[in-house]
């Protein structure tokens, strides 16, 4: 029998007697709130889990004997976990609420186990425990009481749409793709007017030269802002669907754990923890709804919240374009360091009127956001000019 044992690959071992000590755990765990519950029916409910469970340790004792090893020492108490601390603290319902978490970490443990055991005995077991499994999770989440909802999600919706109306009437509302379009005009400013100031320190106020480089560098510009914004907006939202899948794959495995993890979200927000439990317990009536609530804790964001890729695209280009174009203005009519003077005034208005523009949507005054962004485009320009002329200094 040693010999055989021996022969047996030690994983594999383990984890039948790590399943052996869990469900030997559980049988106790039950009979124990069994023992002590006053309602005849779930007092029956909980022997009968504890029997079920029972049986399960059999069929893993007796799988370990078939591979030449005794049937394991129990490790834990004889009360299994209902008297554990935090059961005895939060009182009965708890108690089962956090078995219930446990039912769904076994159900998740057994069915990876399905895959990595490599036995053919053991994997034929545990489809009968998962089985087993499932049905306690639902026996238990139906001893769990729940609150009911009062009010109709539908309803809720309506007053909420109309409240906000009501509430944001007359109001500014700011667009997705307005921080890609001032972004983009202010790059577009900036990065050109450095371009064709320089190339005009650099060629003595050449129009054609001006223009073929400023015209050019707007072109590459507004392509590098739409692109770049596009595949920023897409990448967003790639990430949000893929741990989306991944939130959802993990409510289905472990729905209990799940709910816990929720719940303590809210607690860390302040809410108090048998609010919170009652706030998840009525999400959880919808699984979707509860998918998005967890999702929005992980990510702090929801997929109302995302940029539209081409939306992004369009604004961050467009506006780059527009903005990249202003300062070559005057190269068409102008020459010399007459035309640099020129475009650095209409550039540097154009920073003032963008900056302005931008308080429609914000409490900041118009002429203070006006200012700011005035001044950023005259570092910006000052900079890039002289780096234009200098390098114009070297080619010569």
């Amino acid at each position: 029998m040693a010999t055989q044992a021996l022969a047996v690959n030690p994983k594999l071992l383990e984890a039948l007697e790590e399943n052996w000590q869990a469900e030997t755990s559980g049988s106790y765990t039950y009979r124990t709130l069994s023992e002590r519950e006053s309602d005849p029916v779930r007092k029956q409910k909980l022997q009968h889990l504890a029997d079920a469970e029972e049986h399960h340790a059999s069929l893993w004792a007796t799988r370990l004997r078939e591979l030449g090893v005794a049937e394991p020492i129990y490790r834990g108490s004889r009360s299994g976990e209902a008297d554990n601390l935090l059961n005895r603290v939060g009182g009965h319902s708890l108690a089962l609420r956090r078995l219930e978490v446990e039912e769904s970490r076994d159900i998740a443990k057994y069915g990876r186990q399905l895959e990595e055991l490599g036995d053919e005995s053991s994997v034929a077991i545990l489809h009968q425990v998962l089985a087993d499994e499932r049905e306690h999770y639902r026996v238990l989440s139906g001893l769990i009481p729940r609150r009911t909802s009062s009010r109709p999600p539908a309803d809720a919706s309506v007053e909420l749409e109309e409240l906000l109306a009501r509430r944001d009437r007359g109001r500014p509302h700011a667009a997705g793709w307005i921080g890609d379009a001032i972004y983009g005009v202010n790059d577009g400013l900036g990065a050109i007017f450095g371009i064709v100031s320089g190339v005009s320190g650099a060629t003595l106020g050449n129009s054609k030269w001006v223009l073929l480089s400023g015209l050019a560098g707007m072109i590459a510009s507004a392509l590098s802002m739409g692109s770049g914004a596009f595949l920023a907006a897409k990448s967003e939202r790639e990430i949000y669907q893929a741990e989306l899948a991944r939130e959802r794959e993990a409510i289905e495995m472990n729905g209990a754990e799940a709910r816990e993890l929720l719940s303590l979200y809210y607690q860390v927000k302040g809410i108090p923890e048998e609010d919170a439990d009652h706030i998840v317990e009525e999400l959880a009536r919808n699984p979707e709804q509860m998918l998005r609530a967890l999702t929005f804790e992980r990510l702090n964001s929801t997929e109302d919240a995302l940029r539209n890729p081409w939306t992004s695209a369009v604004s961050g280009g467009l506006s780059t374009a527009i903005g990249a174009f202003i300062p070559v203005i005057p190269f068409f009519f102008l020459s010399g360091y007459t035309a640099v003077v020129v475009s650095a005034a209409v550039s540097l208005l154009a920073h003032f009127g963008v900056g302005a523009a931008k308080s429609l949507i914000t409490v900041r005054s118009w002429w203070s956001s006006g200012f700011e962004m005035t001044a950023v485009g005259a570092v910006e320009g000052i900079v890039t000019y002289a780096i234009g002329l200098g390098l114009g200094h070297l080619g010569t």
